[in-house]
């Protein structure tokens, strides 16, 4: 790589804004694109429009350096990363318009000897499938640009830290862009690297998170059927985990968040036939959260009954898993939203989100002090050391033996 590398990153969200602080953290130019003028306005300022520890310092310091800027549009660079969302749309099949998108916004970018590399998860083929699109609009750069797919494998809330220390797998669609990609990465990440190439880098981000799917599900069936036996499945499960060689994951409302709950329908879209364990398992993830709306309804049909009016229900948590701000597919504002179209007064509480335009949110002490039912649907920090003077339904187990 050259001493004076520029860097176009395009899709400043949950993944882009701390990859493009990161990079540029390196003493790299990043020039951030986002459809969004709000999110580009903010980044611009030195501020961010997530909630990602350590994210805002970062990104402070690199827009004060001037490393790192924002556009609604793209610009000439050596190298482009594009981290768009991949959801999905009709069955379940995944829609790659907003990759395409950002692939065209480049395109009057590109030179030869660019590198353009994907890390919006994408079904097996998207590589190959966003090259042809290039080389369609722009057949003067047939065989000189370098195309790769390099996934990101992070934990919301620790991000910067597993940006930076994990593993990457990086695919090139031959050896050289492969080497590229490779030399790229190796500028900011030091957890190590391994070759491969681009389709099997695609299928590796889909077999990860169906693999966590798929043991989640378990977990989530199993509290199912401890609920029919009258069985404490958070013991149950911290009993068995007692064994060496078990490890069963943590029950919750269902499946939440744009990866775990969305990649596993790109392999069950592209391979109907064979998925056959992966779509069982989106299948459960899917159906408990349905199961947990009906233990909610019946629980304020008795204190209906009890009270002679309809309940007041603190749900806590909004957000797919704990201590974020992300709402993506996440199951228990997918709860809270069905609760509401059926009339129930519903009382929501997320701590880690201030505004939000669908309904208006409770503050946590206001929505406990008024409840008759608290529900609890996210295990946040914030929750941990409450307690309850009313009956609580929890589906994540708030204070139970993990």
């Amino acid at each position: 790589m050259k001493k004076e590398l520029n860097v176009v990153l395009i899709g400043l969200g949950y993944i882009g804004l701390p990859t493009a602080a990161l990079i540029a953290s390196k003493g790299i130019r990043v020039h951030g694109v986002d459809i969004s003028k709000r999110v580009v306005d903010t980044i611009n300022a030195g501020k961010i429009h997530i909630v990602e520890p350590d994210l805002d310092g970062l990104v402070k310091h690199v827009v004060d350096r001037g490393m790192l800027t924002a556009s609604t549009t793209p610009a000439p660079a050596d190298v482009f990363v594009v981290a768009v969302p991949t959801p999905f749309k009709g069955d379940h099949e995944p829609d790659l318009s907003y990759v395409e998108s950002a692939t065209e916004s480049a395109l009057p970018y590109l030179k030869p000897g660019d590198l353009f590399i994907i890390e919006s998860t994408s079904p097996v083929g998207t590589t190959e499938h966003i090259h042809g699109l290039i080389s369609k609009k722009r057949p003067e750069l047939i065989g000189k640009i370098h195309m790769a797919y390099c996934p990101e494998r992070v934990l919301p809330g620790n991000v910067i830290h597993e940006l930076k220390h994990n593993d990457r797998v990086i695919g090139g669609m031959n050896e050289e862009a492969t080497d590229k990609a490779l030399e790229f990465y190796g500028l900011f990440v030091s957890g190590q690297m391994h070759r491969t190439n681009s389709r099997t880098a695609e299928m590796c981000k889909l077999v990860e998170n169906s693999y966590r799917d798929t043991n989640i599900a378990f977990a989530n069936e199993l509290s199912m059927i401890c609920d029919v036996a009258g069985i404490n499945v958070w013991e149950l499960i911290h009993l068995a985990n007692r064994h060496p060689r078990v490890k069963i994951l943590q029950p919750g409302p269902g499946v939440g968040g744009h990866c775990i709950a969305v990649d596993p329908w790109f392999i069950v879209s592209s391979y109907p036939q064979q998925a056959k364990i992966i779509r069982a398992a989106r299948e459960v993830n899917n159906f408990k959260t349905e199961w947990a709306l009906q233990k909610i309804e019946g629980a304020i049909e008795v204190l209906k009954q009890q009270l002679g009016r309809t309940p007041k229900v603190a749900c806590l948590g909004l957000a797919f898993k704990p201590n974020i701000d992300d709402l993506r597919e996440s199951p228990a504002l997918h709860l809270v939203e069905m609760l509401m179209e059926k009339k129930y007064n519903i009382l929501p509480v997320e701590p880690n989100v201030h505004e939000f335009s669908r309904f208006k949110l409770v503050n946590q002490d206001d929505a406990i002090d008024q409840a008759d039912l608290v529900v609890v649907l996210v295990k946040h920090r914030h929750f941990e050391q409450l307690t309850f003077k009313v009956p609580v339904l929890d589906f994540c187990g708030l204070g139970q033996p993990a």
